[in-house]
C-alpha cells in the first residue's frame, strides 16, 4: 500500500493513508512520508494473538478507527474515493460511514477470499463461525462500487456481486515498485549459512501457507554443505516450525523475525532462490506480494502451491521458477537441486523474472485502474 500511495501522489492525487496502530500513546498521529499524509489512529492489537482475541479486536477495529479519525482535522474531509484492502474483512462499516459522509464511491482491493480458504483447509466447517465471517465479508462486498481481485480465476467467486448496475468487478494485478538496496540488518555472511546457496522465505508463516514441507525439504538437504534455508517473518506457525528445526537438529536452517520492508532488497541480494508456499488444499487463487519481491530481486522461485492456480500457470509460462503441487519431498528436492546447481537456468530465470515484474506488476497501472472510479476520471474499467 505504501507503493500505491506514493504512485497516486506522483500521478497528481492527494492520498491520505489511514491505518490503525496498537502502539500509539495518543489517539492519533499524522506523519508525512515522501509527500503522502499517513494518519495513524489508535487501534486494538490484531497480530500474534489468539484467534478469538483477534476476531474480537478486528470486530471493534472500524469503530475504534472512526473514533480516532473523528478526533482529527480529517473528520471534515470529503473524499473523492475510498480505497481499502482486504484482509481484514471487517472494514465494511468504516467504509460505509465514510462513503455516506462524502457521497463518494469505494474500491475494494480483495487479496484474501475469507472464509472460503479456511473452509478449504478444514479450519472451519459451514457452521455458525463460517456463517458469521461470511456475513462480515458480504457486508464489505455490498459497500464496494468496484472490487479488484488478484487473478482471473477469482472472478467466479464474486459473480453474485457483479449483477447490480454500476458495479465493477475486475482483475487488479498485485504491484511492487523497484527499491534501492539500503542494506539489511540480517547479514547472512555472519551466520551459519555463510557461503551457502540460500533458499529464502519472507512474510507470513501461518496455517494457510502449509510450510512443513519446506522444513522437510531442508532436512532432506542437510548433507549438502553448500545449501541453506532462511525464513524471515512472523505468523502463528513460526514457533512450531522453529521448534521442529531444533528438534531435528538441522544446522542448515535459520529463522529471523520480521524486518522493515525497506531491507528486502538488501536481504534478498544475499540469497539465491525465493520460496513460495500455499497449502495445496486451497481452492482460491493468490498472487502473494512476496512473489513480486522475489522477481524484482532477480530470484528464481521454488513454489509449492495448490493445483490449477493462476500463479502456477504464470510461473511455468514465464519460466521464472519451478512449481510443485503435492506432498513428495523428493520431487521438491529434485527441483531445489536443479535451481541450486544449474547456473544457466538460474541466470535465465533471474532475467525473465525482473522483466515480468516490471511489465505486469507496476504500481502505475494499479493506480490508474483504481482512480478510474473517482469523479472526473475516465470511466473505462472493464466489466
Amino acid at each position: 500500500m505504501r507503493d500505491l500511495a506514493l504512485e497516486l501522489h506522483r500521478q497528481g492525487h492527494a492520498p491520505v493513508v489511514i491505518l490503525p496502530s496498537s502502539e500509539l500513546e495518543g489517539r492519533s498521529r499524522l506523519d508525512v512520508v515522501e509527500g503522502v499524509e499517513v494518519l495513524r489512529v489508535a487501534g486494538p492489537r490484531t497480530k500474534d494473538i489468539g484467534y478469538l482475541r483477534r476476531t474480537l479486536s478486528e470486530m471493534t477495529l472500524p469503530f475504534v478507527m472512526l473514533r480516532g479519525l473523528d478526533a482529527t482535522a480529517h473528520r471534515h474531509t470529503r473524499w473523492d474515493l475510498i480505497v481499502w484492502y482486504s484482509p481484514t474483512i471487517f472494514f465494511g462499516p468504516l467504509v460505509w460511514i465514510l462513503k455516506r459522509r462524502s457521497a463518494c464511491r469505494g474500491y475494494l482491493i480483495l487479496r484474501d477470499i475469507f472464509p472460503e480458504w479456511a473452509f478449504d483447509l478444514g479450519l472451519m466447517g459451514k457452521g455458525l463461525p463460517y456463517a458469521f465471517f461470511k456475513g462480515v465479508a458480504s457486508l464489505q462486498y455490498r459497500v464496494a462500487d468496484a472490487i479488484g481481485v488478484q487473478t482471473p480465476s477469482n472472478l467466479a467467486y464474486l459473480k453474485f456481486w457483479h449483477s447490480p448496475p454500476r458495479r465493477r468487478l475486475e482483475v487488479l494485478q498485485n504491484w511492487l515498485a523497484p527499491a534501492p538496496d539500503v542494506g539489511s540488518s540480517i547479514r547472512v555472511a555472519q551466520t551459519a549459512l555463510a557461503g551457502r546457496k540460500v533458499f529464502v522465505y519472507i512474510g507470513n508463516m501461518g496455517v494457510a501457507q502449509g510450510m512443513d514441507i519446506f522444513i522437510d525439504l531442508a532436512a532432506s538437504l542437510e548433507s549438502r554443505r553448500d545449501v541453506g534455508f532462511l525464513f524471515v517473518g512472523r505468523g502463528s506457525e513460526v514457533a512450531r516450525l522453529a521448534a521442529q528445526v531444533t528438534l531435528r537438529g538441522l544446522t542448515n536452517t535459520l529463522f529471523f523475525g520480521e524486518v522493515d520492508s525497506r531491507e528486502m532488497p538488501g536481504l534478498l541480494a544475499q540469497c539465491h532462490v525465493g520460496l513460495l508456499a500455499l497449502d495445496p488444499r486451497h481452492k482460491t487463487h493468490n498472487i502473494p506480494g512476496k512473489f513480486l519481491t522475489y522477481l524484482l530481486a532477480g530470484l528464481p522461485v521454488l513454489a509449492r502451491v495448490n493445483e490449477g492456480t493462476d500463479i502456477a500457470e504464470l510461473i511455468a509460462r514465464e519460466d521464472v521458477g519451478r512449481v510443485y503441487v503435492g506432498e513428495s519431498v523428493q520431487v521438491l528436492k529434485d527441483l531445489a537441486i536443479e535451481l541450486a546447481d544449474n547456473p544457466t537456468t538460474h541466470a535465465g530465470m533471474s532475467s525473465r523474472g525482473c522483466e515480468l515484474a516490471l511489465r505486469m506488476f507496476s504500481p502505475q497501472t494499479a493506480a490508474r485502474q483504481i482512480t478510474a472510479l473517482a469523479p472526473g476520471m475516465p470511466d473505462t474499467m472493464p466489466h
